[in-house]
């Protein structure tokens, strides 16, 4: 099937989000309708078990460029976006956490520099600016969160500031590639899909964006971080074993 060609595709992964989707819609709707992107939102159902998918649907009539991807079972934050950005038909494609923590405006950050600057992809940053954040995590979540950076750039190599934030955007058809490759399934990807994009040779800019926390994020600081850092080496494992050819 042929489809007009999009500017831009947001992508939403979505697991039990009935409360905090509404308004994550509402605010993506306003921002294209402000500006002239001939654009679709794509919510990423991660198996979700309350309203999730019926309350997607009652916003179709209001949004018709809205569209639900299912993945029919719980398989991770990293799967949801891959399959969603695997999905997309805009010229670029940008994921974002369904709480917003990095309002939606804050795209025409990474925008203006993938098409001015001419990057493959421009990936949301909390480190870079630190007055630009507007709700802290707790000193714990945030000193969790820079030793994981110092671990990431030692096994991985790649040298990004913050590499955990949900807020990237990428040329769809130069980085399809990255997801194609992709196989961490959980929290843990982001490293992996900028490990790719370096072994790929793209080029990855990282901007500092306004961000808040969200006291209902779903990541959990010890159970989640075990997991990211055994997941660190299985890029490197991956990397080694032949899964990711150039």
């Amino acid at each position: 099937m042929n489809f007009s060609p999009l500017d831009l595709s947001i992508v939403i992964p979505a697991f039990n989000e009935e409360r905090r989707l509404p308004k994550a819609i509402e605010q993506i709707g306003s921002y294209l309708s402000a500006r002239p992107l001939r654009a679709e939102i794509l919510v990423v159902d991660d198996g979700s078990s309350d309203a999730t998918l019926k309350l997607v649907e009652s916003y179709r009539g209001k949004y018709p460029a809205l569209r639900l991807i299912s993945n029919d079972q719980n398989r991770g934050k990293g799967f949801s976006v891959r399959h969603g950005m695997l999905e997309a038909r805009g010229e670029i494609t940008l994921f974002t956490d369904a709480d917003l923590s990095t309002p939606i405006e804050e795209a025409d950050k990474l925008l203006a520099v993938l098409r001015e600057n001419d990057f493959d992809a421009a990936i949301g940053s909390r480190a870079l600016d630190r007055s630009l954040i507007e709700v802290h995590q707790s000193a714990f979540r945030e000193r969790a969160g820079a030793f994981f950076n110092q671990l990431v750039r030692h096994i991985t190599g790649i040298e990004f500031s913050d590499t955990q934030c949900g807020f990237k955007a990428f040329r769809r058809e130069r980085t399809r590639i990255i997801f194609e490759q992709q196989r961490i399934e959980r929290f843990g990807f982001d490293p992996e899909i900028l490990y790719l994009a370096k072994r790929h040779g793209l080029r990855v800019a990282e901007i500092p964006v306004r961000w808040s926390h969200d006291a209902g994020s779903k990541v959990n600081v010890v159970g989640d971080g075990i997991r990211m850092f055994l997941e660190l080496l299985v890029i490197r494992w991956n990397s080694l074993r032949g899964f990711y050819p150039l």
